[in-house]
Order: structure tokens, then C-alpha cells, then sequence
């Protein structure tokens, strides 16, 4: 039988290493411990992240390989950018952290019962959006409601996915692309977006091997980045913007 390591509470920065993580299932590494900031931020900054339903203990991952999209390689479609100069929404960044992280909780999902949102993980991730590592993108439609967004965390140039939620069809895209556009002017390297999904594969992320993502965390996570609450530049046409070269189209 193979036991996974406990974590002890007073020790938010000891954990195993990313290579004893489980095959079956994937990435699991340790249990136990809490959810303080500071042992999130130890976690992500090892490529170690929380994920566990009510009623289990806190379980760590770190699967292999690792799902990241790199800023340059993100597929802006068409379609898409019809949708962010149409539909006339409006996307914001930490306006509304609390409503953000608790329309992820309920978004219904494909063979989930529940959610793995717990009322533990949403104060932890609040006290992170306090403390300035945790964001949110909020989209707006023309009558103020809010019907999409997404929040994670960034440390350093390197941002964390976590969840996403759409409540009319393409809102959580528009505001992923607009932060994607933002990140890459403001220097990240990578956005973690954790486990393999067709949806992520269709805006350009890609697996890469566990290692090699950790190594990336290694610098981007050192390089300094943006302080405090985030805010949209609206002097950056999303709609024009070139993910391949990091400019944006001339306006026709």
C-alpha cells in the first residue's frame, strides 16, 4: 500500500519532492496541512497545487505532464475577436474577487457532482486576493450583470489558473484573452492552467513534462512583477492584438 506524506501545519514549506508525486492518479502528493498564504504561495512556487472535495482532507498535486499556455502561443480566433469588439462588454480586473470565485463554485461541470470550491479554499483564496498574490477578471455585459470571468494566482511574471465561468457563451474566453494580452505586455512568461483539457488545448496551451515546468517556476516566479490591485489598460486593443509577435494590428 503506498502511503502519501502528511503534512504538519506548522510547517507550510515542507513538501515532498515533485518527483514521488503518484502516476495513479496523477500528481497526487501529500495530504494534510492547511490553506495559509504562506503555504500556497510555497506550493505554487514548487508547481504544487490544493484540489479536494468536501469532506476529504487537503490533497496537493502536481500532475505530469503539465498543461501551460505561453503568452505568444495563445490562439486568438476569429470568432473571438468579433466577440470582444462587438458584443460590447466590459472587462475588468479585482473589482469583484468574492462574486468571481463564487460563480466558479457553482458553474455545473461535465462528470462533477459538486464542487472542489470549497467555503475553506474560497477564504483562503480571498485572504491571497488581500495579501495581493490572488486576481480576478470580471466580464460585464451592457446592463452591468456580471456573466463571466476567472481568477488565479501570480507570483512573480508567473500566473496560476485556477477556475473559470461562463454565463452566456464566450464571456469566460473574452476575459481569459484580455488577460492573456495583459500579461504578455507586462512580461509573464506562462500561465499555468494545471490538467489537460480540449478547451485549453483549443486557445494554445500544451503539455509539457512536470520538470521542465518546474524549472520555468524556478525563474519566472524570481523576476518581479505588477503590485497591488490589477486594472485594464483600455489603451490595449485585445481585439487587434497579435499573440505571436506581441503587437497589435493596425486598425482598418
Amino acid at each position: 500500500m503506498i502511503e502519501i506524506p502528511w503534512l504538519l501545519p506548522l510547517r507550510p514549506d515542507d513538501f515532498p519532492p515533485l518527483e514521488q508525486a503518484l502516476d495513479d492518479p496523477n500528481g497526487l502528493l501529500a495530504m494534510g496541512g492547511d490553506l495559509s498564504i504562506n503555504r500556497l504561495l510555497a506550493a505554487y512556487r514548487r508547481g504544487i497545487f490544493p484540489w479536494f472535495e468536501e469532506g476529504q482532507p487537503i490533497l496537493w498535486w502536481s500532475p505530469d505532464p503539465r498543461m501551460v499556455l505561453f503568452p505568444a502561443e495563445f490562439r486568438l480566433h476569429r470568432s473571438l475577436r468579433k466577440v470582444l469588439r462587438n458584443r460590447g462588454w466590459e472587462i475588468r480586473f479585482d473589482t469583484n474577487f468574492q462574486a468571481v470565485i463564487e460563480a466558479c463554485a457553482e458553474q455545473p461541470r461535465p462528470g462533477q457532482s459538486g464542487t472542489w470550491i470549497t467555503d475553506d479554499m474560497q477564504r483562503a483564496y480571498h485572504m491571497l486576493h488581500l495579501a495581493g498574490h490572488a486576481h480576478s477578471v470580471e466580464v460585464y455585459d451592457p446592463d452591468h450583470r456580471l456573466i463571466g470571468g476567472l481568477y488565479g494566482v501570480a507570483i512573480g511574471r508567473a500566473f496560476f489558473g485556477e477556475s473559470m465561468f461562463s454565463r452566456v457563451p464566450d464571456a469566460s474566453k473574452a476575459g481569459f484573452a484580455t488577460l492573456v494580452c495583459h500579461l504578455q505586455q507586462w512580461g509573464f512568461g506562462l500561465i499555468d492552467c494545471q490538467m489537460e483539457t480540449e478547451h485549453l488545448a483549443s486557445l494554445g496551451a500544451r503539455a509539457i513534462p512536470r520538470r521542465d515546468f518546474a524549472e520555468l517556476l524556478d525563474h519566472y516566479c524570481e523576476l518581479p512583477g505588477p503590485e497591488g490591485r490589477w486594472q485594464v489598460d483600455p489603451a490595449l486593443p485585445v481585439d487587434r492584438w497579435l499573440p505571436e509577435h506581441g503587437e497589435f494590428r493596425a486598425r482598418q
